[in-house]
C-alpha cells in the first residue's frame, strides 16, 4: 500500500515531525517487517495508512520533551491543558495511604482513576484504589507520549473514560546516549538531579535497547515559602490578618477549673510539679506547624529498562520489554497535636503522677514537637511484557496478529514516625513515684507497673507532658527514653499484581468502492489482585494514627472486542473521504457480572485541507480492589447535623424530637461548645469502609471537531473539538451529612441504623461507606493551532493549545438536591492554555512557553477577602454565597540550547522565569497549604547536558 496524496495528512505529518502537533495521532512503527506503511494509532486496533482519525489525539514527541524544563513524565503530563488538578499533590504532606509518593494524571478533572495509562498500548499497573503511577516510568525510556482526549473503553476496557495516555518507549535505538540534568529554585532549595544512560544496537534479525536512570528531588520546606510559612499567609499577594498559628503548641497546657495553664518560661529552673510555676495560657503559647513541615515532598527514583525484538522469520517476530523502578518519597509534618481527652486509653494526667501540679486528674494538650511526623514511602515496580506478532497475506489483503502476556507488580512499604502509642501514654502519665535510686518510675510504690509485653523497647518511662519543648529535663518529651517508650515506628505494606493475556488480529475483509473494509478482533483476560496492610498499632486502634483495617482481594475478567472501519465515499466532490468506524467490547467480571460498551466514529473530508470528525462512545469503570475489599478506617469528617436547632435542615421535626433533646446543638470539633456553623468536623472518630456490592460506573462521551490545514498557508494546522462526558452511577464515598439527611429529612428508615447518639443527642459513632450514586458531567472545547515556517534568520515552530470548560457538574447522591457547579471554582479552571514558540538557527535553539490558568473563585473565610460578597451561584434559586475571586496566572518558561561539535548538546533554562506568584487560595485546592497545588512555587533554574556516542 502507498500513501495517497493528501495535503491535510502531509501538514499533520510535518507538524508531528516539528514536535508541535495536536489533534492527530503520530504513527507507531508497524510490528510487521513486511508491511511498514500500515500503522496503528492510539484509540484503534486497525492498522491503516492515514494518521488522521475520528478522535482527537495530542502527541508529545521526544524532541518536544527535551525542549522542556520538566524532567519527569509526571511533570510533563501535568502541564498539558487537558490535565486536571493533581490527584495527590506533592504539596499535601498530610496525605496517607499506599498511593502517597506517586504521581497520577487526572484528565478533564474527572479523577485520576478515570484516566487509563498505557505503556506501548498495554496497561500500567495500578494501586488498590485503581491509580496508575506515571512516576514509575523513567523519562529516558520515552520516545513520545500520545494523549487520546476521548473515551476508549471499547478498545482498552475499564477506566478509559476521561481519556487514554499511551507512553511509547524507545526501540530500535542504535548507539549510546547520556544525559545529565541539574536544577534548583532560586531560593537555593528544591535541588533536582537526574542522570540517565541508554544504549542499543540493531542487527539483521533484531534489536536491543537498554537504559538506566537515577533522579533525586529534594524536599522544599514550608518555612521557606511565603504561602506556607504561616497558616494564613500575608504579603503583597494577601491582606495582613492576625492569627493563623496553632494553639496546640510545644509549650503544653492543662485545664484546671475551666482555665488552661502553661508553665512559665520567663523564669528558669521552676518546679513543674508546683502549681505556682504556672500561669494562664495566653496568645504567646502557640506554635507554627509550618516550621517543621515540608511544602514539597522529596522523591528519589532508580530505574532500569530493556526493550528487545527478534525476527524469527520475515513474518513472525517477538517483542519483549522489562522495567524495574524503585521509588522513595519523604514528607514531614510537625509533631502530633495530642489532646488527652480525645483518647480514653491515654486518659488525663493522673492525680497520682509526680508531675501533676494540682493533685487531681487533669486533661492536657501537648504538640509532640520533638518527634515530627515523618512518612517514608518506598515502592518497587517490576514489569514484563512478551508479545509474538506477525503478518500474513490472503490475496491482496494484509493481516496483522499478536498474542502476548503482561505482568506488572507494585510492592510498597510505608514507614511512619511521630504517632503516639496511646496505651503507652496512659501508662507514662498515670501514677508514678520516685524509686530508691532517685529515678521516676511508673506505677505506685507498692505495685510498680512494668511495660506490658509488646509496648516499647524497655520499661515504662514516666512522661511530664507539661514541660515545654527545649527544656533539658528528664522525663520531658526530649528525653530519649520517653520517646522510645511513647513512639513506635509504623510500617504499612502494600502489593498489587496485574496479569494480562491478550490476542489480536486486524486486517482487511474486502475492498469496497471507497477503499478497504478494515476489521480488528481481540480477546483478553486480566487478573488483578492487591493487598494493603496498615501498621499493626493502627489496626488495633491504640495509635494516634487513624485506625485502619487491612485490604485484600482481587478480581478476574474476560473480554472480547470487535472494531470495524468502513470507507463509504472517496475522491468525490465534497467527499474526498467519508469513513465510519464502529467498535464494541463485551466484558465479563467475576465480581459484578458483565457489561457491553460500543463506540461509533465519523471521519469526513469534504476537501483535502479540511477534516470533520466525531465520536459517540460508551465507557465504564469497574470497582477497584479497595472499593470492594478495603478495610475499615477511622476518620474525622466534616458534617452537618440536620437536627441542630441553629442551622439544621430538619430541626424540630418528629424524628429529631424523638432522638435529640430540645435546643440540641451539634458539638464543635473539640467538644468544648456548639459548632460555629454547618460543616463542622466530628468530635469523635467515625468509621468508613468498602462496599462489596458496588457496580461499575458507566459513561457516555461525545466529540465533534474539525481539523484545517489551509492550502494558502504552508505549515499551518488548526483544530477545534467539542467534547462532552457524562458519568452515571458514580462510585462515591457516602457522607455523614447525606446519611443523616436521608434519615431525618427524607424519612428513609433504612438510613437510620448507621449511627448512634448519647443522651445529649451527640453522635457517638457513625459508619458510612462507598455507594453508587449521582453523576458527573463535564463539557468543553479544545482549540489548537500549530504553525511552522522558515525564514532567512532561522526556523520557527509555534503552538497554541487551549482547553476551555463550559460545564463541570457533580452530584453525589440520588436526591432532588441540585448538583454542585464546580466550573471556575477551587482547582477547576475554565481555561488552560499553553503557547510555545521555538526558534532554531543552525546549532542554536530557543524555546519559550507560556502556561495560562484562568481565574477561579473560592468560598470566603475572612470578610475582608470577600471580593464578591453577594455572589449568586448558577442554579441556586438566587441564593447568595460570598466568594473571593482569584485572578488568572501565567507562568513563563525559557530554554536555550546549543549543539556542540563533539555530538553533544548543552541547554540552560528556567521554569517560571519571571518568578510569578499566584494569590493565596484559602480553600487549599489540592494542597496542604493556602496555595493551589499545581502552581509553580518559585523560579526553577536548570542545566542539561546530552552526549551522544
Amino acid at each position: 500500500m502507498n500513501f495517497k496524496s493528501n495535503k491535510l495528512r502531509d501538514a499533520v505529518v510535518v507538524a508531528l515531525v516539528a514536535t508541535a502537533a495536536t489533534g492527530t495521532a503520530q504513527a507507531q512503527e508497524s510490528a510487521s517487517p513486511t508491511n511498514l506503511d500500515r500503522i496503528e494509532v492510539t484509540g484503534s486496533r486497525i492498522r491503516q495508512v492515514d494518521t488522521e482519525t475520528a478522535q482527537p489525539v495530542q502527541v508529545i514527541s521526544r524532541d518536544q520533551i527535551e525542549k522542556q524544563g520538566f524532567k519527569s513524565v509526571a511533570d510533563i503530563l501535568q502541564n498539558i491543558p487537558t490535565a486536571g488538578s493533581p490527584a495527590i499533590s506533592r504539596t499535601s504532606p498530610l496525605s496517607s495511604g499506599e498511593a502517597v509518593g506517586g504521581y497520577y494524571i487526572d484528565l478533564r478533572n474527572l479523577g485520576a482513576n478515570r484516566t487509563l495509562v498505557l505503556v506501548d498500548g498495554r496497561r500500567l499497573g495500578i494501586t488498590n484504589d485503581g491509580l496508575q503511577d506515571v512516576a514509575s516510568i523513567p523519562t529516558a525510556m520515552v520516545e513520545r507520549i500520545e494523549v487520546l482526549k476521548d473515551g476508549a473503553s471499547t478498545i482498552y476496557g475499564s477506566d478509559a473514560i476521561a481519556g487514554v495516555i499511551n507512553i511509547i518507549t524507545r526501540k530500535n535505538f542504535e548507539g549510546a546516549e547520556a544525559n545529565v540534568y541539574l536544577g534548583q529554585y532560586d531560593q537555593g532549595d528544591g535541588q533536582r538531579e537526574s542522570y540517565d544512560f541508554i544504549m542499543g544496537f540493531r542487527g539483521e534479525r533484531g534489536s536491543l535497547t537498554a537504559g538506566v536512570e537515577y533522579s533525586n528531588e529534594d524536599p522544599v520546606w514550608a518555612k521557606d515559602r511565603w504561602f506556607s510559612k504561616n497558616r494564613f499567609p500575608t504579603g503583597e499577594k494577601s491582606a495582613p490578618r492576625p492569627g493563623g498559628l496553632s494553639g496546640t503548641s510545644q509549650w503544653g497546657r492543662f485545664i484546671y477549673n475551666g482555665t488552661a495553664y502553661t508553665l512559665r518560661r520567663d523564669v528558669p529552673g521552676l518546679d513543674p510539679s508546683d502549681f505556682a510555676s504556672y500561669r494562664p495560657t495566653n496568645s504567646t503559647d502557640v506554635s507554627n506547624p509550618a516550621l517543621a513541615s515540608t511544602v514539597y515532598s522529596g522523591v528519589k527514583r532508580k530505574s532500569a529498562f530493556l526493550n528487545g525484538t527478534f525476527d524469527f522469520t520475515d513474518n513472525v517476530r517477538f517483542d519483549t520489554s522489562v522495567m524495574y523502578t524503585d521509588r522513595d518519597s519523604f514528607a514531614q509534618n510537625a509533631g502530633y497535636p495530642f489532646f488527652s481527652e480525645d483518647y480514653p486509653l491515654a486518659g488525663p494526667l493522673s492525680a497520682e503522677s509526680i508531675y501533676n501540679p494540682v493533685g487531681e486528674d487533669v486533661d492536657y494538650v501537648r504538640r509532640g514537637w520533638e518527634v515530627p511526623r515523618e512518612v517514608h514511602n518506598s515502592l518497587t515496580t517490576t514489569r514484563f511484557t512478551g508479545v509474538f506478532s506477525g503478518s500474513f497475506q490472503t490475496g491482496e489483503k494484509y493481516w496483522d496478529w499478536d498474542a502476548g502476556y503482561l505482568y506488572n507488580q507494585n510492592k510498597g512499604v510505608q514507614i511512619s514516625t511521630g504517632n503516639l502509642n496511646t496505651y503507652a501514654v496512659g501508662q507514662a502519665t498515670g501514677p508514678s513515684y520516685i524509686n530508691a535510686n532517685g529515678q521516676a518510675q511508673c506505677g505506685r510504690i507498692d505495685d510498680a507497673v512494668p511495660t506490658p509485653i509488646g509496648f516499647g523497647p524497655g520499661s515504662c518511662t514516666p512522661w511530664n507532658p507539661l514541660i515545654p519543648q527545649g527544656y533539658d529535663s528528664p522525663n520531658s518529651l526530649g528525653d530519649p527514653d520517653v520517646q522510645a517508650y511513647l513512639y513506635q515506628p509504623g510500617q504499612a505494606i502494600s502489593r498489587t499484581t496485574t496479569k494480562n493475556y491478550f490476542a489480536n488480529i486486524s486486517g482487511s475483509i474486502l475492498t469496497l468502492p471507497a477503499g478497504d473494509l478494515g476489521v480488528a478482533l481481540g480477546v483478553e483476560r486480566r487478573e488483578e489482585s492487591g493487598s494493603f496492610s496498615p501498621d499493626a498499632l493502627a489496626q488495633t486502634g491504640i495509635s494516634t494514627d487513624l485506625a485502619a483495617g487491612p485490604t485484600s482481594g482481587g478480581y478476574n475478567l474476560n473480554e472480547i472486542y470487535a472494531e470495524l472501519q468502513i470507507p463509504v465515499l472517496a475522491d468525490l466532490p465534497f467527499a474526498k473521504e467519508l469513513t465510519l468506524t464502529a467498535a464494541t467490547r463485551y466484558s465479563d467480571y467475576d465480581t459484578f457480572g458483565d457489561t457491553l460498551n460500543s463506540k461509533f466514529g465519523l471521519k469526513w473530508k469534504p476537501i483535502d485541507q479540511l477534516l470533520v470528525r466525531g465520536t459517540w462512545s460508551e465507557g465504564f469503570r469497574a470497582p477497584t480492589v479497595a472499593d470492594l475489599y478495603g478495610g475499615i478506617s477511622q476518620t474525622f469528617p466534616t458534617y452537618t447535623d440536620p437536627c441542630d436547632t441553629s442551622f439544621g435542615t430538619a430541626a424540630g421535626n418528629a424524628r429529631c424530637l424523638q432522638d435529640v433533646p430540645a435546643g440540641f446543638r451539634q458539638p464543635n470539633t473539640s467538644s468544648s461548645g456548639p459548632a460555629q456553623g454547618p460543616g463542622e468536623a466530628s468530635d469523635t472518630p467515625f468509621v468508613t469502609g468498602s462496599t462489596p456490592t458496588l457496580t461499575p460506573e458507566t459513561s457516555t462521551s461525545k466529540t465533534l471537531g474539525v481539523v484545517w490545514s489551509p492550502e494558502f498557508v504552508s505549515g499551518l494546522n488548526m483544530s477545534l473539538d467539542w467534547w462532552n462526558i457524562r458519568i452515571e452511577n458514580t462510585i462515591v464515598a457516602d457522607s455523614p451529612t447525606d446519611l443523616l439527611d436521608d434519615c431525618y429529612l427524607r424519612g428513609i428508615e433504612s438510613r437510620c441504623t448507621g449511627f448512634t447518639r448519647n443522651a445529649n443527642g451527640n453522635i457517638t459513632d457513625l459508619s458510612f461507606a462507598l455507594r453508587n450514586a449521582g453523576y458527573v458531567e463535564t463539557e468543553g472545547f479544545d482549540f489548537d493551532v500549530n504553525y511552522r515556517f522558515e525564514t532567512g534568520f532561522g526556523n520557527f515552530t509555534t503552538s497554541l493549545q487551549n482547553s476551555y470548560v463550559v460545564k463541570n457538574e457533580i452530584k453525589q447522591d440520588n436526591t432532588d438536591n441540585p448538583p454542585s457547579q464546580n466550573n471556575g471554582f477551587a482547582g477547576n479552571f475554565r481555561l488552560r492554555s499553553n503557547a510555545t514558540i521555538t526558534w532554531q538557527l543552525e546549532n542554536l535553539s530557543v524555546n519559550w512557553t507560556a502556561r495560562y490558568y484562568s481565574g477561579t473563585k473560592e468560598a470566603c473565610f475572612f470578610d475582608e477577602r470577600c471580593t464578591l460578597p453577594n455572589y449568586t451561584a448558577p442554579d441556586t434559586g438566587g441564593q447568595t454565597s460570598p466568594q473571593n475571586e482569584l485572578g488568572s496566572n501565567t507562568f513563563h518558561d525559557l530554554q536555550v540550547a546549543y549543539s556542540l561539535p563533539w555530538n553533544a548538546t548543552v541547554a540552560v533554562g528556567a521554569n517560571n522565569v519571571f518568578d510569578h506568584q499566584a494569590a493565596p487560595a484559602y480553600s487549599n485546592p489540592n494542597s496542604g497549604y493556602a496555595y493551589y497545588g499545581g502552581f509553580d512555587i518559585g523560579r526553577f533554574m536548570y542545566m542539561k547536558y546530552q552526549q551522544k556516542f
